[in-house]
């Protein structure tokens, strides 16, 4: 009799954890019945996307963070020229751009750019470092491969361009 309340009490708390783990999980399917492996497959395919994601944004959080460092370093030399570093993390790209604080215009034209070349922009903010510095970051979807490396040449092009202009 013990061994059977064990069991049956055993089955019960795994159903809920069971349940639980397939109520933390996204559903993109329709709304029949999976079965438990299929759960568990799809919450263990989840996790490592998430994982995968993570790891995305801390690389992409590690190039900000040298950006930031070469920008400090750059302005303890008294350089005032545009700099940008453009990431690509998967289907995304993360761009940083650092500018004079009267450079407003570098940021509106790498929107302009971005939106020329069809991609959605994700989200775009910036900071203001100190009387003469502003630091933007952009973050963009990409749809296919080959986007993200027509738009680094261009914003490329674009800074080294505008920074030529400043030096003559």
């Amino acid at each position: 009799m013990d061994r059977k309340f064990i069991e049956r009490n055993r089955r019960i708390q795994m159903k809920a954890l069971y349940s639980k783990l397939n109520s933390l999980v996204p559903h993109h399917a329709s709304r029949e019945a999976i079965s438990l492996p299929d759960q568990l497959d799809e919450a263990t395919n989840y996790i490592k996307s998430l994982k995968a994601n993570l790891e995305r944004m801390k690389e992409m959080k590690d190039g900000l963070r040298g950006l930031v460092e070469r920008a400090n370093t750059s302005r303890s030399y008294g350089s005032k020229s545009p700099q940008i570093q453009i990431q690509e993390i998967g289907s995304s790209l993360a761009i940083a751009l650092n500018t004079g604080f009267n450079s407003q215009f570098i940021f509106n034209e790498t929107i302009r750019i971005v939106h020329e070349e069809r991609v959605e922009v994700v989200n775009a903010n910036f900071s203001v470092v100190d009387d003469d510095t502003v630091f933007h970051t952009i973050h963009l979807t990409i749809g296919e491969p080959s986007a993200a490396a027509r738009i680094s040449q261009r914003l490329n092009k674009f800074v080294h361009d505008v920074d030529a202009s400043n030096k003559y």
